[in-house]
């Protein structure tokens, strides 16, 4: 008796390879979008490398029954795009700041919330937490699996005085890399101007923008220390964290054979603690950078992770749960992982 792969197969014979259906024995690539700049496996943003590592991990794993394209500096399709596409599931996968996707589910500018998450064990008890769950739960509603937790810290990269306290932020335009980070931004006095991070650069470079918050990893990637005399780091403390999961469609992932499912969210939960530890060395990699190029460099102190913090609250946190019952709900599940 023909098994259902044979019948396939077999009926499949006469169309090109890259048609053949994902159960078969050659599959089509799957697509894995991000905007970060491209290396290899072993060298480059860690955000790109992770990404080859999964799709290299899961393809030897499934003998070449899952097999991935990498198209990293939003090549396949603009930044913003991204999540859209993956809930009409026209993109596969992608590494994607969750706050971008803020507009469409406004529960997830709780991705980046001002000192929300100060610390890479606190982020690490999201998942499976309350809150995680809630995400996971509102993702998948949404047409969305998270494959991979990945947090990162993040500091500010400044032109010409350095952003420290809330009071510096008085009279800069600056890159806050959130709906609700910006929120907090202006209470301080600061304009804000709203663009990916791969965009940072030029409108540092213009002049359009004095000073960006965004990740170490970012930070360093973007090259941000040639247009910057002032790096102030997330390294020890932080009140910018940012969750850059790997998401993946879930109308393609539903397609897939159980036993193909389970190891996309087998090897995708293995990354994690590469993620974690490169996000950690880019935490400490990027003040050395910045030193070598000349700029001044600054750590954070309890005192002042506070005064963020309760500005965040104030500010962010306030208007974020006057949004929904939704958002309140994921605020107080949040709260909870203090």
């Amino acid at each position: 008796m023909l098994t259902r792969r044979r019948l396939l197969q077999g009926s499949l014979a006469a169309l090109p390879l890259l048609l053949i259906g994902r159960s078969g024995g050659a599959a089509e690539p799957l697509k894995i979008s991000h905007q970060f700049p491209g290396g290899s496996i072993d060298a480059g943003d860690f955000r790109d490398r992770l990404c080859r590592k999964f799709a290299l991990e899961v393809d030897k794993r499934s003998k070449g029954a899952l097999t991935f394209q990498i198209y990293p500096n939003s090549s396949l399709m603009k930044t913003n795009a991204q999540f859209s596409a993956l809930r009409r599931g026209a993109l596969d996968l992608s590494l994607y700041p969750i706050p971008y996707a803020g507009g469409e589910v406004p529960e997830l500018n709780i991705g980046l919330m001002p000192g929300l998450v100060t610390s890479y064990e606190q982020a690490a008890t999201w998942k499976n937490a309350e809150v995680g769950r809630a995400m996971s739960e509102l993702l998948l509603e949404k047409g969305v699996v998270i494959v991979s937790w990945i947090w990162q810290a993040g500091g500010v990269a400044s032109r010409a005085a350095p952003l420290i306290a809330p009071e510096d932020a008085k009279g800069m335009k600056v890159r806050g890399g959130s709906k609700e980070m910006d929120m907090m931004l202006k209470a301080a006095g600061a304009a804000v101007l709203s663009l990916p991070s791969n965009e940072l650069y030029a409108a540092m470079q213009t002049g359009a923008a004095d000073a960006g918050m965004t990740s170490s990893t970012s930070l360093i990637s973007f090259r941000l220390e040639e247009v910057s005399k002032h790096l102030t780091t997330g390294r020890g403390r932080a009140y910018w964290f940012m969750l850059e999961p790997l998401l993946m469609a879930r109308s393609v992932f539903d397609k897939l054979p159980r036993e193909q499912q389970q190891l996309i969210m087998q090897v995708g939960a293995e990354m994690e603690k590469f993620g974690t530890e490169q996000a950690k060395a880019d935490d400490k990699l990027v003040a050395d950078i910045y030193t070598k190029a000349g700029a001044k460099v600054y750590d954070l102190d309890d005192a002042t992770i506070k005064k963020w913090q309760r500005l965040g609250r104030d500010t962010a946190w306030k208007d974020y749960a006057a949004k929904s019952p939704g958002c309140a709900r994921m605020l107080q599940l949040a709260e909870k992982t203090f």
